[in-house]
């Protein structure tokens, strides 16, 4: 995500300007303008996102901008602007990465009404290819989460990713062509469209028919694809270096610069949670879902059991946030505040319960746990006042201490929840039962 745009200073905020104004002379193509040189900013997006994929980056070699021409009425020029591969030879989760390049992001056709919106023209785009290893819908729908966790941890994306994130699939059944579909601007999208395509192709080969090599749009609305016109050959694009722009060079000292201050990526940052922490995978992959969760679990695990803090993690506290609609960055809690509040848990003050309905407030209104529970009627009992009810208990409860007395044990435990609810179940079982233990053995060497 980049303030300005590819090859020109035009704002990237599209979305939020009427149509048509984020523009100039350079990203509507008007004749005579020259493009500025590419945008460092975007470069540098690029090569990190590169890094965060496994790949081999291209360095100390002249990387070509290149004009890759059709004819659409969202490209003004007539050419698109994209790199020759800036990074080559990665792989996310078994998935080969063939190649990551930039390009020049196109306008916005409308082709109902006919009105083409240029204020998207030349926003910076990173183009992620990859090789043609997965097998079925579930596989791609897995890679492109994982891909857009990726993409998340290194903020260089649009914040909107799942929106912003536009995916093409190439669909090839044996005994067919190869068809991309286009037009798929979600996860959800990729997956209906595949599975679509794949159930179309199939009937198609099963009656004999042929699966011509074509381009197809996805309808989100429709759940279908159609064609859009048959599939071009690389040297239909007519591939030219831009005479007008230099070629990038990545340096070393630039990739290790990038190095230094990328993130670890979460796929890598997933195992070494489960590694480090003695966490399951399960935990370790919830926590690693958003890199300020994450961020959160390690500062909270250093002071909290790591066991506890990734159980708390993965089911509590993932469970409020999705309630309140909020994102691990939107919480206004302090790590302090939450690992006070589960320190109390850990030493058993408060049972997990109470724990549980001061973690919702601590979302909801953060404050010092020991404020929260005492607003909530919560707070534990002062040793001298859990001390009072458990002889309340014992006094109004004379039937239930002889039988213990003779030798029936598992009374205590009626005794207990009597002391837990006397206190308005703010007291914790287990120190209810000690104390009760202790006074009926008190009660035992007297002989009362």
């Amino acid at each position: 995500m980049t303030s300005k745009k590819l090859y020109c200073n035009c704002p990237t905020n599209y979305a939020e300007v009427p149509p048509n104004t984020n523009v100039c002379p350079i990203c509507t193509g008007m004749p005579g303008a020259k493009p500025m040189m590419p945008n460092e900013g975007a470069i540098d997006a690029a090569v990190e996102i590169s890094l965060m994929l496994g790949c081999e980056v291209v360095k100390n070699k002249p990387i070509y901008i290149q004009r890759k021409h059709y004819d659409y009425p969202d490209l003004p020029s007539g050419y698109q602007r994209t790199s020759l591969p800036i990074a080559m030879n990665g792989v996310l989760e078994g998935v080969g990465i063939r190649e990551v390049h930039i390009e020049e992001d196109p306008g916005q056709y409308d082709p109902v009404s006919g009105t083409v919106d240029f204020n998207r023209s030349g926003v910076p785009l990173v183009e992620i290819v990859t090789e043609p290893g997965m097998r079925s819908p579930e596989e791609a729908r897995n890679f492109l989460r994982t891909l857009t966790r990726v993409l998340e941890y290194t903020r260089k994306v649009r914040p909107e990713a799942g929106g912003a994130m536009r995916a093409d699939v190439n669909v090839s059944l044996e005994g067919g062509g190869r068809v991309e579909v286009k037009n798929i601007n979600s996860i959800k999208g990729a997956y209906r469209a595949l599975k679509f395509e794949m159930q179309r192709q199939a009937e198609r080969i099963r009656r004999g028919e042929v699966v011509t090599r074509e381009t197809r749009a996805y309808l989100e609305s429709q759940m279908i694809t159609v064609p859009m016109r048959t599939k071009e050959f690389e040297e239909d694009y007519r591939y030219i270096p831009d005479p007008d722009i230099f070629p990038i060079i990545i340096t070393e000292e630039m990739v290790e610069r990038i190095k230094k201050q990328m993130v670890e990526p979460p796929h890598l940052r997933e195992k070494r949670l489960a590694r480090q922490y003695g966490i399951s995978p399960q935990a370790a992959r919830v926590i690693t879902s958003e890199r300020e969760l994450a961020d959160l679990f390690e500062r909270v695990a250093a002071e909290v059991q790591p066991q506890l803090a990734a159980d708390w993690f993965r089911t509590k506290l993932k469970k409020v946030l999705n309630y309140v609609n909020l994102k691990a960055r939107d919480v206004r809690f302090t790590p302090t505040q939450l690992i006070r509040l589960l320190k109390l848990v850990e030493t058993r003050k408060i049972p997990r319960e109470h724990g549980e309905l001061a973690l919702r407030e601590l979302v909801k209104e953060p404050d010092d746990p020991e404020r929260i529970l005492e607003r909530l009627g919560l707070s534990p009992p002062k040793p001298e006042e859990l001390d009072s009810v458990v002889n309340t208990v014992i006094r109004e409860h004379k039937q239930a201490v002889c039988e213990y007395l003779e030798g029936k044990s598992e009374v205590l435990n009626f005794l207990t929840g009597k002391v837990v609810a006397a206190s308005r179940r703010r007291a914790d079982p287990r120190e209810a039962l000690a104390i009760l233990r202790k006074k009926l053995e008190e009660i035992r060497e007297k002989g009362i």
